[in-house]
């Protein structure tokens, strides 16, 4: 903030003055970009590539919201639990990461508090792969009943 009402962010390393107008577009030819969560979750993402199978699961999802909204629901909520276990996961990582880089290689392995976060990081990925696993087997399932 600069002042006690204007703000500014922070554009390439020079502070700009803030618009509340302001929109930005940002484009990619990338096919798939990746974003941090946290990026994500303050933009609007819009893929433009359209495909005959996106389309199909988008018209099948408007049918089965119709005549199945139970089914539907239970398929929204499967897809939002597997971004969170990717969140989850990801945090997991960076953590991590984190913890690794400020560990002192010369008594890396005398850390307790690292080899902890080792083995709850192990822990909870484990747990996870579970979870996605069956996630899986359940979208699976969902998406037989869909076709029917």
């Amino acid at each position: 903030k600069r002042g006690r009402n204007a703000m500014i962010i922070k554009i390439g390393g020079e502070e700009v003055d803030y618009d509340p107008k302001l929109q930005l577009y940002l484009q990619s030819k990338l096919p798939n970009p990746h974003y941090r969560p946290e990026i994500a979750a303050q933009c609007t993402i819009i893929n433009f590539i359209v495909t005959p199978d996106g389309l199909e699961d988008q018209i099948l999802a408007m049918v089965v919201n119709v005549e199945k909204p139970e089914l539907e629901q239970e398929k929204q909520e499967l897809v939002r639990r597997q971004n969170d276990f990717k969140v989850t996961l990801s945090q997991l990582e960076d953590d991590l990461l984190s913890q690794l880089s400020t560990a002192d290689p010369a008594t890396i392995l005398d850390n307790i508090p690292l080899i902890e976060g080792l083995e709850k990081t192990k822990a909870t990925s484990k747990e996870i792969a579970e979870q996605v696993e069956q996630a899986q087997k359940t979208e699976v399932e969902i998406n037989t009943f869909r076709e029917l």
